[in-house]
């Protein structure tokens, strides 16, 4: 907590850009926020839109939540569940879309798995712990197919990059594991078996849906109308020429620690992917159907006290269907 509080202390005390308004926006250190962020500030889309991007690297998902709810940054990434179990706990927060992609189960080429019903008895490295919303999709979808994953496999649950370390040792023959660490895993040769977007697919849900997205507080969208609204105008515009531009990604090969061309290509490639598109108000539609499996799986341990999706929960101070058509258009 004293390293959290130095490293917040230390971006306080950065002056503002003249004319524009601070945005501070909490990121893990190593995470793919930052390639958009980079974007956004060596364009100049931040001051573009009369905002100056304070950006807080911190450690862990946990310590982003803490800075965000304790007031010392302005908005993080997260997941909407998240922002509905603080919605149901009384909570202003909410969420707008920043991301598509998830991720999916990985398997070694030498492993011999070919179906989900070739894991049985196997062991499967899980990401995100016991209530990962991968994980819990996959025992659904899993249900569907006429499996009982759960007490067909045997967990072992990790970090994502010791996951990654361990399949490639031979130690896991498959892993679930997220978007970015997947694109390593097969640029290393490992084979993806099944993704997210097949999951939901398969559950009756074929509408794009946005796991992931900004959360930030209403209060503070109402008291800076402007500045959220230059922040998702520079966000989305960075997400163009992430879509467009190969040279960028060139720039940005540093940042992304891929450790060649194949690797960034995939990690290029998932990232576009993952740019919000045809989203109904803002993916809230969708997401009641994905909360309704999510909760049957996971329960409480998982949604909290919420029942439903809370009102609020999804942002709809702008759309993000509009921003898109609006980059597009350049």
């Amino acid at each position: 907590m004293r390293r959290l509080c130095l490293v917040l202390l230390f971006f306080t005390l950065v002056p503002p850009v003249a004319g524009a308004d601070p945005v501070r926006v909490g990121v893990l250190q190593f995470g793919t926020v930052n390639w958009e962020l980079d974007v956004a500030r060596r364009h100049g889309l931040d001051t573009g839109n009369d905002i100056e991007l304070v950006v807080v690297p911190l450690s862990s998902k946990n310590a982003i939540s803490v800075a965000l709810q304790g007031g010392a940054v302005d908005l993080i990434v997260s997941d909407w569940n998240w922002v509905n179990r603080q919605r149901a706990a009384g909570k202003d927060y909410s969420f707008f879309p920043y991301s598509l992609t998830v991720g999916g189960l990985y398997v070694r080429p030498d492993a011999g798995i070919r179906h989900l019903a070739d894991l049985k008895g196997r062991k499967l490295g899980i990401a995100g712990g016991p209530v990962d919303k991968s994980w819990l999709l996959l025992q659904a979808y899993s249900r569907q197919q006429g499996l009982d994953i759960v007490n067909g496999v045997e967990p072992a649950y990790a970090a994502p990059p010791l996951l990654n370390q361990l399949m490639l040792k031979g130690d896991l023959p498959a892993v679930l594991n997220f978007w970015h660490y997947g694109a390593r895993l097969e640029a290393a040769g490992m084979k993806p078996l099944i993704g997210v977007k097949t999951m939901l697919a398969g559950l009756g849900i074929q509408d794009p849906v946005p796991m992931l997205g900004w959360v930030f507080s209403d209060r503070w969208a109402k008291q800076h109308p402007e500045s959220i609204r230059g922040f998702f105008a520079a966000s989305y515009g960075a997400k163009r020429l992430l879509e467009t531009s190969d040279k960028e990604w060139q720039i940005l090969a540093p940042l992304t620690k891929a450790k060649d061309n194949d690797t960034l290509i995939r990690l290029r490639d998932g990232y576009r992917k993952g740019i919000p598109r045809g989203l109904s108000d803002n993916g809230q539609d969708v997401a009641t159907q994905v909360f309704t499996v999510l909760s049957k799986e996971g329960g409480k341990r998982l949604v909290g006290e919420a029942t439903a999706l809370v009102p609020g929960t999804f942002w709809q101070g702008l759309s993000s269907e509009e921003l898109i058509g609006e980059y597009a258009g350049r």
